[in-house]
């Protein structure tokens, strides 16, 4: 049983390519501490069902597919997460835009824009904003704000405050064209990903039909359960199949999510 549990942790820890990618900028190991606590007691419960319900090869498979489940449902509220970020940071933004434009001071606008914003982007604006109030290097303070599903759209913002405060460019209208920015883009990767439901669904469909077959060929009396259960080769054979049903899964949702603009 303990390796069981050691095989779902290694399994839920092992971080995406995103993440690999932020792994390798030494200032941003810090900020990749996902929370896979609540997948393992699920998973750790798939290998435990499995082992009763097919031995040893029904807990590595219950292991598999537990992992893999818990990690696309993760990444599906990964989307939505960026989604609604984006969009109040457009909201935000305009706001900040639009207290520039009436004279309002960069500290005291990024306050105001921050009261109602997002939550990722309320407080990367607001600790703009008390570095502006400080004078302090509001940039950096972007680059470096605690907002994942925001890095890139903060790294814009920063690059425009930056261009504004060493060339005297007026901050609204540098503001004003990032905003235009996220939010085409952010309305763009929103319509990619919608246009995606379907190849989506497709995968999840192909990836059923392998449990579907078992269910008709034990109805017609083949029993494949006890194949699976009860022998040697059925064993291997269980723990090759969710392999490569979740590989496959795996790889279907890596070329989907590849087509989604970040």
């Amino acid at each position: 049983m303990l390796s069981l549990l050691l095989l779902a942790t290694a399994v839920l820890a092992w971080p995406a390519a995103a993440a690999r990618s932020r792994m390798r900028r030494p200032m941003a190991v810090a900020r990749w501490v996902p929370s896979f606590g609540p997948g393992v007691p699920v998973v750790a419960c798939a290998g435990v069902v499995g082992a009763v319900l097919a031995g040893a090869g029904g807990a590595l498979a219950g292991v598999a597919a537990s992992a893999t489940a818990w990690r696309r449902w993760r990444a599906r509220g990964a989307r939505r997460d960026r989604t609604a970020a984006a969009t109040g940071l457009v909201d935000a933004l305009g706001l900040l835009v639009a207290e520039l434009r009436a004279g309002a001071h960069p500290a005291a606008a990024a306050e105001a824009a921050a009261r109602d914003a997002h939550p990722g982007a309320a407080a990367a604006l607001g600790t703009a904003a008390a570095a502006a109030r400080l004078g302090g290097d509001v940039p950096a303070v972007l680059h470096g704000a605690e907002a994942p599903a925001l890095h890139p759209w903060l790294g814009r913002i920063a690059d425009a405050w930056a261009l504004a405060d060493r060339h005297g460019v007026p901050l609204a209208d540098l503001l004003e064209a990032v905003r235009v920015d996220v939010e085409h883009r952010a309305r763009f990767a929103a319509d990619v990903d919608a246009r995606l439901a379907g190849p989506r669904a497709t995968a999840a469909v192909l990836a059923g039909l392998p449990a579907l077959g078992l269910l008709l060929g034990q109805a017609i009396g083949a029993d494949p359960f006890r194949v699976l259960a009860g022998t040697g080769p059925g064993q291997l054979l269980l723990v090759v199949g969710t392999g490569l049903v979740c590989a496959g899964v795996s790889w279907s949702a890596r070329i989907v999510a590849g087509a989604v603009p970040t």
